[in-house]
């Protein structure tokens, strides 16, 4: 499985298990769809001797627990088969395509304490193997309250060779008495070149949704109230909340580009072609207007997180960033 970038932290994780000290948890921070989880499969690699199962998501030592959604309280071992299917085809997966693939798209997902406790029972057996037994945790910041009690013994004191890996996209929204047990790495986001490889597919559907707000900005540029709203009604209008979700990121990654041009062009990462598009609003727009542009768009994320009314959440939106 092929990582891009990251050499340095790669090369740091080979180090521990070849110098036998291995942490007990570690927390990877990755933006959505930039490779942790390879990261993480080759290190785990590394650490089961080679073995081929460990990419393959067949090794019986090591569990992988992401967040889902069912009225019986399910938990990830149950949608295992889509899981794997998805990362076979695709590591660099992205959040919303997790849900597609277990067929929960617009479910209110999580990791429950049913979750922690088929963690907890799970690793009380043996290894089949005799060496390490892992957990593979996608997005940690999903986990309740009570969830991350029920583990807190065993992720701060873990039997001998018992080692977690969480996958984070908001380690700020990681609850502290998990996040303080772990080794924090960085995952660099992927060059445009890797990023091109890798989610090819999902360019297509992601281009949707960027001309979206490259719309709303082209409006807000030319004080068009009326072409703004109706942005803001297309993107209510969008069936699964997850692409709302997919939205609201992408335009802060626009957003960041426009004040990384603004101010250090040189880091900016403009996208092959839309340099024109991105210069022109670099020059067009306040030199406050991206960060606070971000913020209004971080709220609109959470709301849409949880449940708000669509039309009047992304009315709300396009109103303020009108205004800015």
């Amino acid at each position: 499985m092929k990582v891009y970038g990251n050499t340095d932290v790669q090369a740091a994780l080979f180090q521990m298990v070849r110098s036998a000290h291995v942490p007990h948890a570690l927390l990877l921070h990755e933006d959505d769809g930039g490779g942790a989880l390879p990261l993480a499969l080759s290190f785990l690699t590394e650490l089961y001797g080679g073995s081929p199962r460990v990419e393959k998501l067949i090794h019986p030592d090591i569990h992988f627990v992401f967040p889902v959604a069912g009225p019986d309280k399910p938990v990830s071992l149950q949608f295992i088969g889509p899981f794997r299917e998805l990362v076979l085809e695709n590591p660099y997966f992205f959040e919303n395509e997790l849900y597609e693939a277990i067929g929960i798209e617009g479910k209110q997902s999580n990791i429950s304490v049913n979750e922690a406790r088929s963690i907890l029972d799970r690793l009380s057996l043996s290894a089949v193997e005799g060496g390490y037994r892992t957990v593979v945790l996608y997005l940690p910041e999903k986990m309740n309250a009570q969830a991350a009690n029920a583990l807190l013994k065993m992720v701060e004191e873990p039997p001998l060779k018992t080692l977690f890996i969480f996958i984070t996209h908001a380690p700020e929204k990681v609850l502290v008495t998990i996040s303080s047990r772990c080794l924090h790495l960085r995952v660099q986001p992927l060059s445009l070149e890797a990023d091109e490889e890798v989610h090819a597919k999902e360019a297509a559907g992601n281009a949707v949704l960027r001309d979206l707000f490259h719309d709303l900005l082209e409006a807000v540029v030319a004080r068009d109230l009326l072409k703004a709203l109706e942005t803001g009604e297309a993107v209510a209008d969008l069936k699964v909340r997850e692409q709302q979700k997919l939205f609201c990121k992408l335009a802060s990654e626009d957003l960041r580009r426009v004040f990384l041009l603004q101010k250090m062009p040189q880091l900016s990462r403009v996208p092959a072609g839309e340099d024109a598009f991105f210069s022109r609003m670099a020059a067009s727009l306040k030199p406050t207007f991206p960060r606070r542009g971000m913020l209004c768009l971080d709220r609109a994320l959470l709301l849409v997180e949880r449940n708000v009314n669509q039309k009047i959440l992304f009315t709300d939106l396009v109103n303020q960033l009108y205004n800015l």
